[in-house]
Parts: C-alpha cells; sequence; structure tokens
C-alpha cells in the first residue's frame, strides 16, 4: 500500500506493506538515522519521534496508522543553522553520555514543553517514563529541562 506522510515539513510518498513499522521507513526509506533501534517492543523511547505532535514510539507504530500525518524526527528541530533550545542545553548540561537515547528523549520533551510550557520536576520525569536512559540518573537530563524552559518560550513567542 502507498501511504503519505509529511516527514518534516516535506511530503512523501511511500510504499509500504501492512507489518513495516514507522522507524523501518524512516530509517530504511527515508534515511533519517536519529530515530534509534533498541527493544523493538516501544518500551525505551529511542526510536521516539513525533506524530502530529506527539511522541510516538515508532518501533512498534505500524506506518499505515501515520497515513496522512505530520511525522517530526530530531533532524528537523535544527532550524536555519541553529539547535533547538532543547538541544542546545542538553549540550550545555552535559545531559547524556552514549547519547543513544538522546533524540529520543529530546523530541519527548519538545512535546512536553508544547503541551506545558513551565513544568515541574514530577511533570518533567513522568514524561520522560516512556524515554529509557542507562547511562545518567536523569538529574542532568531534568535540569536541562529546567533550563531550556526560557529558551524554548521564546523561540515560541
Amino acid at each position: 500500500m502507498v501511504i503519505s506522510l509529511t516527514v518534516n515539513g516535506a511530503l512523501r510518498e511511500c510504499e509500504v506493506a501492512s507489518s513495516t513499522v514507522l522507524a523501518d521507513v524512516l530509517r530504511d526509506t527515508l534515511g533519517l538515522q536519529g530515530c534509534k533501534i533498541a527493544c523493538d517492543q516501544g518500551v525505551c523511547g529511542a526510536c521516539t519521534v513525533l506524530v502530529d505532535g506527539n511522541p510516538v514510539a515508532a518501533c512498534s507504530s505500524f506506518a499505515f496508522v501515520s497515513d496522512g500525518c505530520a511525522i517530526t524526527t530530531v533532524e528537523d528541530l535544527k532550524q536555519n543553522g541553529l539547535l533547538h533550545a532543547v538541544q542546545s542545553s542538553f549540550l550545555d548540561n552535559s545531559a547524556f553520555q552514549c547519547g543513544f537515547c538522546t533524540s529520543g528523549m529530546i523530541l519527548s520533551i519538545v512535546a512536553l514543553l508544547r503541551a506545558h510550557p513551565d513544568p515541574d520536576d514530577a511533570t518533567i520525569r513522568d514524561w520522560l517514563g516512556g524515554n529509557v536512559c542507562r547511562c545518567t540518573g536523569y538529574g542532568a537530563i531534568v535540569e536541562a529541562v529546567r533550563n531550556a524552559i526560557p529558551a524554548h518560550a521564546l523561540e515560541h513567542a
């Protein structure tokens, strides 16, 4: 079947089998490697992308379900040569070690800040519940989110 997706602002048509998952379309068909594959069960969050603005585990979401949807990957966050506020804050706060979970984590945080512009620590941790990081212990990640809030607000004012 042929599906139509708006991926990072560009309309894309892709031929997929009914069993094809969104992560395979993004990685293998479109070459967007920011969507990582780790658990293949939608548990770790490394494959998180935004589908119509909502975080989705792309490794366990059938591609045909996203037909007609807008997909945002981490590759789209950098605009006009500048990193997104959350990406910059992750760098400034050393909020990653190996970096494997980082793209999915950042996309979840972007969705969080769009829904809750000034989240408290409990809300931040709750939204990150679907993103597993085995390296950092989450302290630096929560700090990065807190530090990204003012810049994110300016970007979206």
